[in-house]
């Protein structure tokens, strides 16, 4: 597999090897021993999967006392995929990283704890699988707001996505700053 750093120090761009023929493909989507040569080293407790139609933004979210890290895929159709960086002491903090992840390509994406994670449903359906380093706690989930102009997240759309009720009154990166800041 090879292994691309981000401008976000701890997102990794990860294209695994896939081997295909007439009859299709095979790609090995996660082996403890490559994932740690990476640098990804974290004790992974959950897995999770979701599905979604053309449109659908899911995002941004973020756990505030149990981060999670998360190494993400696509089987089944074409996201956007984004990290925000909201890591108070980062150098990185507040910027964004995205990448196409489809199941044409089986890139994945690399989450370290401390993001914000999002994604915009491009083809007509996807499916997409993530693994976490902790446990969903509901109570401690937190959110910005997916279309922040201080963040400026470059969405590659060109229509308004559907979104949770509670996606649609997240707080702004402002506010996310002034509670992390104090």
């Amino acid at each position: 597999m090879e292994v691309v750093k981000t401008p976000i120090e701890g997102v990794l761009l990860i294209k695994p090897k896939v081997f295909g023929d007439n009859r299709g493909y095979f790609v090995e989507s996660w082996q403890k021993k490559r994932y740690e040569e990476a640098g990804i080293n974290f004790p992974f407790v959950q897995d999770n999967h979701s599905k979604s139609t053309k449109g659908i933004l899911r995002g941004l979210h973020f756990q505030k006392k149990h981060p999670q890290g998360k190494l993400v895929m696509v089987s089944l159709g074409e996201v956007f995929d984004v990290a925000v960086d909201i890591r108070k002491d980062s150098p990185t903090f507040g910027k964004w990283f995205g990448a196409i992840l489809s199941d044409k390509n089986q890139h994945q994406l690399w989450i370290p704890p401390g993001m914000a994670h999002g994604f915009v449903v491009l083809s007509d359906v996807a499916h997409f699988h993530y693994k976490c380093t902790d446990y969903y706690h509901p109570d401690d989930e937190g959110s910005i707001k997916w279309d922040d102009p201080e963040i400026g997240i470059g969405w590659p759309i060109d229509f308004e996505p559907l979104v949770s009720a509670k996606d649609g009154v997240a707080p702004s990166f402002n506010d996310l700053k002034k509670s992390l800041l104090g």
